[in-house]
């Protein structure tokens, strides 16, 4: 990895290469240490249920945002609009996680969530790993309706607040995020393993068309009883000397459970094909 670049002047996106260990905050280098062991954890099993999503077209690990020259944020988990090409990302994603352990820079955070934020994501949640496990959820601000009034010379701007959470989540809990995901994720399944699992299932047999495993498991004993039933309609044809035509064959072939039913009594009835 190349030594951050050192000039006179802001650095810009361009100048940083990936793999680098840096982003960029207006210009000023910030470097980024490795993750610890609980965090690589959470990236992993995290960016599995948000990528399964029936939702999520695409989701990345650290894809470096720079919608503007002097800005170059990664977060842990983006997820949207992220094309299979070399390079940087030039929108914001609408969904970004950030993972925060022992030993966090919350100064550093707190500015990487508003810029991203400003720059155009819609949610933004940050698990933390240590103590109680949570996750807080941050949220764009609507725009502004009408242009603040300027203010006259030599008058302070008032400091700039940094971003709080619309609210914070707990083991047991959910989050969502409307228009980006389809469903919602338990707070466990951003770090538990298990849980994760169980949401990427759920989100893969969905992708499939089944709204769960309960379904598949309902649509192999459908596929069971149908088959015994059309079983059962051949060895009676056998037994009553009814002969299965060409025609006959591909029309029990294309029956369904209600109609092989509907046959079967036909047979026991009547002693011959309808």
């Amino acid at each position: 990895m190349s030594a951050p670049p050192r000039s006179p002047t802001p650095t810009t996106a361009d100048q940083i290469r990936p793999g680098d260990p840096y982003e960029l905050s207006e210009g000023r280098v910030v470097e980024c240490l490795p993750t610890g062991r609980r965090g690589g954890r959470g990236n992993l099993v995290g960016g599995e249920v948000l990528d399964t999503d029936p939702a999520v077209e695409a989701a990345g690990v650290d894809v470096g945002v720079s919608p503007r020259p002097e800005m170059l944020r990664a977060p842990d988990i983006s997820v949207g609009d992220i094309p299979d090409e070399p390079g940087w990302a030039t929108a914001a994603p609408p969904l970004a996680v950030e993972y925060a352990d022992t030993g966090q820079d919350e100064a550093e955070l707190q500015r990487k969530i508003e810029e991203l934020l400003a720059a155009g994501t819609r949610f933004l949640w940050v698990v933390r790993l240590h103590g109680a496990r949570r996750v807080e959820v941050y949220e764009a601000p609507p725009a502004p309706r009408r242009r603040a009034p300027a203010r006259a010379a030599g008058v302070a701007s008032p400091a700039r607040r940094p971003p709080r959470p619309s609210r914070v989540a707990y083991p047991g809990e959910e989050l969502v995020a409307p228009g980006v995901l389809q469903n919602p994720v338990p707070v466990e399944a951003l770090y538990d393993r298990k849980a994760a699992h169980e949401a990427a299932l759920r989100n893969l047999l969905q992708r499939k068309g089944y709204a769960g495993l309960d379904a598949v498991k309902e649509e192999g004993r459908r596929q069971e009883r149908v088959a015994a039933l059309r079983a059962w309609v051949r060895d009676v044809c056998e037994l009553l000397g009814i002969a299965l035509s060409p025609e006959r064959a591909a029309a029990l072939d294309a029956m369904e459970e209600a109609e092989l039913g509907a046959l079967r009594d036909h047979l026991k009835r009547d002693r011959r094909w309808p």
